[in-house]
């Protein structure tokens, strides 16, 4: 017996590349830092808010990557001359990853006590209704 997947299954043509994104999501591995909210903000809007304290917007980075938007952040180390009696804040870099929908277009992103947000809109594509007209096989 075959295992059917998304991409063999008879009804579901062109969905190759939506198995590839599920497993490419899988392997993201995301050890929870920095933690994160997603909320909808209506009906086609949502924005993912990330706790960056510590960092300045120049040390972060947002890019969307082949319908991917990737979030990181590297913080300059400027400990010179400092002595830490105990260091409990460490500065380390991280990334974020979101698979993005199709339709779905990155706003705007504001800084704002230490939390990022990044606005995210849903486009509904208009829907097409298309004839397709049969022609006659060997008939000219």
């Amino acid at each position: 017996m075959t295992k059917l997947t998304l991409g063999t299954h008879p009804y579901l043509l062109g969905f190759e590349q939506l198995e590839r994104l599920v497993e490419r999501t899988a392997k993201t591995g995301n050890d929870g830092y920095p933690p994160y909210n997603i909320e909808q903000t209506s009906d086609r809007s949502y924005r993912i808010t990330l706790a960056v304290a510590g960092f300045t917007e120049s040390d972060l980075s947002i890019t969307v990557e082949d319908r991917q938007l990737v979030i990181r952040g590297r913080q300059v180390e400027d400990g010179e001359g400092r002595v830490f009696l105990h260091r409990g804040i460490a500065s380390r870099q991280f990334q974020r990853s979101f698979v993005l929908a199709e339709g779905v277009e990155v706003g705007e992103a504001v800084m704002e006590n230490g939390l990022l947000h990044v606005d995210l809109t849903r486009h509904v594509p208009e829907t097409v209704v298309q004839t397709v007209r049969i022609k006659r096989s060997g008939v000219k």
